[in-house]
Parts: structure tokens; C-alpha cells; sequence
């Protein structure tokens, strides 16, 4: 899609530990071994361009952002990224101003690792902080401390251009006094970009099993929304106002590959669980999945096939789900897009009813 970039998203499956909230597609790291995962990443992303030719797409365009997520990609090692992103450049090339971002734990800050990591072209690290409370990062099943992060943030911005930090808000017992001296902590940090998200209690999770028991009790719904109101003021008055409904930026330092996804631009995947989304023909837009598990991960790729096509997506779909992720961001929906790429447009009578009520809010062309 014109003017939303081109990103791939990479998958690394393993973790140290496994922490109580998360539901991500994640494994131990004990004893894994990682090289039949880094060669099958490889292949998968030089697979990419041939797949993109049989959609009737061109792939001859470079790749705009490159993400390492997982899991605990600060666990590979650096030659590892830089053989992927070696894979990456042959197979697209990519722009000369491309976001490279990595995520990492502050227990991994190691200067020589992560200067390795920079080397190999990573320029934004984005660091799994989740709370500035030694308390609560116990309770998070986190295997660092408060100063931990703190030391970890210093050596990160001695290295990268660009540094980013999780936080996760509306914990069990959280005050909005407490939260909002524990965001003022980590602005003070002189990060350019802060995401924070609300703790949820997803299903399958040690922390779903403990609500479950009686053993936590999540947040009330005015309590997090008081949290929620907090962030939006003391972030934007510390110069980094939200841009997305979870995440804050000084201007210029939004995540340009997040943006992708909720621009509806195109980005494909390689490791157990990515998703990608590229655009048709006459709206419709093919939705991929990889397999979940890494030894399945790898036997696809050994096989042929790094990814299946899980769905396709008619125009109004496609114009659904446009909606969708343009009116998480402050920016709006690009309403000249959304006609552009499906068209559809947003229901007159349905927007001004909204409109009236006052939960959206219509600017020119958004």
C-alpha cells in the first residue's frame, strides 16, 4: 500500500522463562538448538519475493522496517541477526533510513552483545522493562530488578540511536498516585518512545489460572480507566504525547514499523507464528500464517512451506480491518486511502451518530 511501508516481522521463539501474563507464541530456551532456526528464518525470507510474484505482485521493492520480536530475541546471538538481515537485503534490499529494531530483556544488557547487535545494523532497541517497582516485577515473573532496568536503559541509549521501553499499567492493587509516580520514574529515563500497556488477563495464562482460583484480582474497569487518563497527561506534558492507543513517541520517534501494521501497509514473516498481510487486487488482501511450534517451523520450511495462506480477505473485509487498526492512532483513518484501497467508505449516518455522541471526531480527510 502506497505510503505505509514495506516491513518484515521476525519471529524468535525462546525465552528464558515464561513470564505468568504472556500469551505469545513463546518457548523455554533450555537447551534449544538455534541453528536449524536461524537457517530456516533465512530460507524463509529469500522465499518471500517468489511467493509475492505468484500473488501477482511485484516484489521488487525494498523492505522500509525490519523487526525482531518474540520470545527474547536479545538471545540470539548477534551473528544470527546479521545473517538475517543479510537474507533480507538479498532477497528486497532495504531503504537506507530503515527502522531495524530488537527486543531485548534488561537482564541481557550486555555492552559487547549489544554493540555486536549494532554492528550487525540494529539501530532501535526496544527493552521489556514492564514496571520500575521491585515488588511488582516479582509479581510479573520478571528476572530483573528496578535498577537492572535502569542500567540497561543508560548502556541501551549509549549504543542505539534509538530506545524504547514496555511498561505494563493497571496492575492488581495499582493506585493511579502509585502508577503515576512510577511513569514519571521512567520519563525521567529520557526515552524517545514508551509503550504501556494495561495488564490483561489472557486465557491459558498462570495469571488466567490464579484470577481463576481467587488468587489475583485484576483491576477494576474505572481504576484502569483513571490509569489510562493519567498516561495520556503526564506522558504528553513530558513531550512524548500518544500516537497509538498504547504508545507515546517524542515527534519524529514513533515506531515506523508498527505504523505499517496499523497504516495497513504490507509486511511479511519468517518464524514459528508470524503473520503477514499483502495487498491484492481490487481490495482483497491474503493473510499469512507460519506454523506455531519451532520444530514444526522448521520441518515447513525444510518442506517448502514457510507459510500457508490462511485467509483471504474480500474488500469490505479488507476495508473492516482497515477501520479497525486506522482508528487506534491519533492521526485518524486516511479515509482517501480506505476508498483508494477497497472501495468502500466509512458509513455516513454510523459516523455522524458517533460523531454526536462524541467518541469520534472528523478532521479533512480523517
Amino acid at each position: 500500500m502506497s505510503g505505509a511501508g514495506f516491513g518484515l516481522y521476525v519471529h524468535w521463539p525462546w525465552c528464558a522463562r515464561i513470564c505468568p501474563y504472556c500469551d505469545f507464541n513463546v518457548y523455554r530456551a533450555r537447551g534449544a538448538d538455534i541453528e536449524p532456526m536461524v537457517a530456516a528464518i533465512e530460507s524463509a525470507i529469500r522465499g518471500w519475493p517468489a511467493r509475492i510474484a505468484a500473488l501477482g505482485a511485484s516484489p521488487d521493492r525494498p523492505l522500509t522496517s525490519i523487526h525482531f520480536g518474540g520470545g527474547t530475541p536479545s538471545l540470539m546471538p548477534a551473528e544470527a541477526v546479521a545473517r538475517v538481515l543479510a537474507a533480507a537485503r538479498e532477497a528486497f534490499g532495504v531503504t537506507d533510513d530503515a527502522e531495524i529494531g530488537l527486543e531485548a530483556n534488561p537482564e541481557d544488557a550486555d555492552e559487547s552483545a549489544w554493540r555486536a547487535f549494532a554492528e550487525a545494523g540494529v539501530e532501535r532497541l526496544s527493552l521489556g522493562v514492564q514496571s520500575l517497582d521491585d515488588a511488582a516485577l516479582q509479581s510479573l515473573g520478571r528476572m530483573h530488578s528496578a535498577d537492572d532496568a535502569r542500567r540497561a536503559v543508560a548502556l541501551a541509549q549509549d549504543i542505539f540511536p534509538r530506545v524504547s521501553a514496555d511498561l505494563i499499567s493497571a496492575r492488581p492493587g495499582q493506585t493511579r498516585d502509585d502508577w503515576a509516580a512510577e511513569l514519571q520514574d521512567a520519563l525521567s529515563l529520557g526515552l524517545s518512545h514508551l509503550s504501556v500497556y494495561q495488564l490483561t488477563i489472557e486465557p491459558g495464562t498462570a495469571f488466567a489460572r490464579a484470577a481463576d482460583r481467587g488468587a489475583l484480582t485484576p483491576a477494576e474497569e474505572d481504576a484502569a480507566a483513571d490509569i489510562y487518563d493519567a498516561t495520556q497527561t503526564i506522558a504528553a506534558a513530558a513531550g512524548l504525547p500518544g500516537y497509538e492507543v498504547s504508545n507515546h513517541a517524542r515527534p519524529g520517534q514513533e515506531s515506523r514499523h508498527n505504523l505499517v501494521y496499523w497504516r495497513s501497509g504490507d509486511w511479511i514473516a519468517a518464524g514459528p507464528g508470524g503473520h503477514a498481510r499483502l495487498w491484492g487486487r481490487n481490495g482483497v488482501r491474503f493473510a499469512f500464517a507460519t506454523p506455531l511450534r519451532p520444530d514444526d517451523y522448521v520441518a515447513a520450511i525444510a518442506a517448502g512451506a514457510p507459510a500457508e495462506l490462511s485467509e483471504t480477505l474480500d474488500a469490505r473485509e479488507s476495508a473492516d480491518e482497515m477501520i479497525l487498526m486506522g482508528l487506534r492512532l491519533a492521526e485518524g483513518l486516511d479515509v482517501t486511502a480506505l476508498a483508494e484501497r477497497t472501495g468502500h467508505a466509512p458509513e455516513a449516518g454510523a459516523v455522524n451518530l458517533l460523531i454526536g455522541e462524541g467518541l469520534l471526531e472528523a478532521r479533512p480527510g480523517r
